[in-house]
């Protein structure tokens, strides 16, 4: 919205300046057409002119009321100097020739005089002054002249420009945000569309193709061939869980990425990419640099991710921090939270998930893992693998 209404600011100061410019431009040449006015008379108005151009460019690229209030002085002493003495009425060619200068030069700063009370007033002071003068220019009875209104007309005319310009492009604006917010909500359901399709067709060409030999009884399939495919499936499923994606094979088939060639760096940025997607935001420090054997590897990267999905889930808060550091014999990750924290005395024994999916996952490869808690004072578990 901020940009939007410095757009509208520029939008309106350029509208002003062109149109008081061009306006100041037809009032000069009418007057300096020979037999308008004398050139004694004409030679005092032009350094007022030059203020008033001067202004007019300046309000092109600032709303000041110094600019404003500079405008529309020298604006009201040409009125005044080209009908000296004052009150005394002009020819109608000199009135004329005063109306854009009136209705147009000056009546330009209506444009950016709209918003706040103090440039209304400033704004309605403008008007009335000009279109006053210009009526005790024109010569002959009548109350209002042909000239006096089509200044009063140009004043009308600029300040609902600038009021329109100001209330329509605030609600373009939100129209242009609420388009842009209904956009993105629907690209967001269409990717989780299209994910939740590949997903399925990736379970119905692997798992479930397996799992149906396997109802079989793997009729027609050599038993190393079914332990080979369900290996596989293994690893997809794995990799998967981790955050990452099946790597497309010229076959059309799926497969995965072997572990030995991935730095734990690379995978732990799969598994925040994967927090990420579900509302978790994970922020990582220390090294990535780290080599470890698949199983130590699978061991290690499925804990953390046990241990980033308990926060997501009972921490009550959306971010959490992974420090990984290491030395010559041990790898380990530090899990920490801000959020409500528990009393590890209330953890029911019966509950496999910590005890299952982390720790004794991490002691099948030889690691440990310690939690750390207390009401009201976050969680930190702290994992550690041998190298």
């Amino acid at each position: 919205m901020e940009q939007f209404a410095k757009e509208r600011d520029r939008l309106l100061q350029s509208a002003a300046r062109a149109i008081g410019l061009g306006a100041l431009a037809v009032s000069l040449v009418s007057l300096a057409v020979p037999g308008v006015i004398e050139p004694s008379s004409l030679l005092p108005l032009l350094p007022l002119y030059a203020v008033l151009a001067v202004a007019l460019v300046r309000i092109g690229v600032s709303q000041s009321l110094i600019w404003v209030g500079l405008g529309l002085i020298s604006g009201t002493g040409i009125l005044i100097l080209a009908q000296q003495p004052l009150g005394t009425a002009t020819t109608p060619e000199i009135a004329t020739a005063l109306v854009p200068l009136a209705g147009g030069g000056m009546a330009a700063f209506g444009i950016v005089l709209v918003g706040a009370v103090h440039r209304v007033l400033v704004m309605a002071a403008g008007l009335v002054v000009s279109t006053v003068l210009i009526g005790l220019a024109v010569p002959g009875p009548g109350v209002v002249s042909t000239q006096a209104a089509t200044v009063l007309l140009g004043w009308v005319l600029a300040t609902t420009l600038g009021s329109w310009v100001s209330a329509a492009l605030p609600r373009a604006a939100r129209r242009i945000f609420s388009i842009g917010r209904a956009h993105r909500a629907e690209r967001q359901a269409s990717e989780t569309e299209a994910q939740r399709r590949q997903g399925a067709r990736l379970l119905h060409d692997t798992v479930l193709a397996t799992l149906t030999l396997l109802a079989h009884s793997g009729v027609g399939v050599s038993p190393a061939a079914l332990q080979q495919q369900a290996a596989d499936d293994a690893r997809l499923l794995r990799q998967l869980r981790l955050g990452g994606g099946p790597v497309p094979q010229p076959t059309g088939a799926a497969a995965v990425e072997p572990v030995e060639e991935s730095a734990l760096g690379r995978t732990l940025e799969s598994v925040k990419q994967r927090f990420g997607r579900i509302g978790l935001e994970v922020s990582w420090h220390g090294t990535g640099q780290v080599l470890l054997p698949s199983e130590v590897l699978d061991a290690f990267l499925l804990a953390l991710a046990e241990c980033l999905e308990n926060v997501r889930r009972h921490s009550g808060v959306t971010d959490a921090h992974v420090t990984i550091t290491d030395d010559d014999t041990t790898v380990r990750a530090m899990v920490t939270d801000a959020g409500v924290g528990f009393s590890l005395d209330d953890i029911d024994s019966a509950r496999l998930g910590f005890k299952d999916s982390v720790v004794g996952r991490l002691r099948e490869v030889g690691g440990n893992a310690r939690l750390f808690s207390s009401p009201g004072a976050g969680t930190t578990v702290v994992l550690e693998v041998p190298r």
